[in-house]
């Protein structure tokens, strides 16, 4: 009976080898990649001011799959008559899972799913969820770019100052819309110790009449160490219907310390 066993555990060897191996290399494919930033800015004087902006970045690899989650907020304060009041605070978060459909390859399809909230814009918050089809148009050493097109719903509720009752305001101005999703991130490794990027989404609504939606950042990040970098974004906002008193475009310049776990 022992030697029954002995062989059968012989026999089962190799299997198991190759299961432990391939497991190892599951283990190898599958990395995280996290980054936070931080920027604050106080003033003293004749005028006193704070502003805070943060930042989150996760990236998830494993096999086929990418996926990423980005989180951002913004916050400002200006004193005003001996106290400080609220000029801008908002926070926004972005999810995008990416399938690539062969090994290696350069197609992808992709789901993705975003929320914004902004106390001083023209809506309470806006939504948005999209999927679609992508591909890596190329990819060197020091550059890359992608870009991904696909249907989707976005869901507005509007900014409602003159309603008592919130319940109704938010259902008697909310507006839902199919939009067609088109996004590009391009990347250049411009030295050792500088990475410029450029980031474009649009979210165009297929009725007339209902709010579009476009974004743009630009980055510049340089290497101050071996994880921590100096980065210098600005950011567009356009809106392309909104509600009285409110601006189209908003514009947001910044600069952050980041750090790389």
């Amino acid at each position: 009976m022992k030697s029954k066993i002995a062989a059968a555990a012989l026999l089962l060897l190799p299997f198991t080898g190759q299961y432990a191996l391939a497991e190892e290399v599951a283990e190898e494919k599958s990395s995280f990649t996290i980054s936070a930033e931080l920027g604050m800015l106080f003033k003293t004087g004749n005028t006193k001011s704070g502003d805070i902006k943060a930042g989150l970045n996760i990236k998830h690899e494993a096999g086929r799959w990418l996926n990423s989650l980005a989180f951002n907020a913004l916050a400002k304060k200006l004193e005003t008559e001996d106290e400080f009041q609220s000029t801008d605070n908002k926070w926004d978060i972005l999810g995008q899972s990416n399938y690539s459909l062969e090994e290696g390859g350069k197609n992808y399809l992709y789901g993705s799913a975003y929320y914004e909230q902004d106390k001083f814009s023209s809506f309470q918050y806006q939504t948005s969820a999209s999927f679609g089809w992508g591909r890596h148009w190329w990819e060197t050493e020091t550059s890359s770019f992608f870009a991904d097109i696909g249907p989707g719903v976005k869901y507005d509720v509007i900014r409602a100052s003159d309603a008592t009752d919130t319940k109704l305001a938010m259902e008697e101005y909310s507006e839902t819309a199919a939009i067609v999703q088109a996004q590009a991130l391009y990347t250049k490794q411009i030295n050792d110790f500088v990475e410029f990027k450029q980031y474009f989404v649009a979210k165009q609504a297929l009725e007339s009449g209902k709010n579009s939606i476009y974004k743009s950042e630009t980055s510049l990040t340089t290497k101050l160490m071996e994880s921590l970098q100096f980065k210098f974004s600005f950011r567009v906002d356009y809106d392309t219907e909104v509600e009285q008193g409110f601006e189209n475009t908003n514009t947001e310049t910044s600069v952050t310390l980041v750090y790389n776990f």
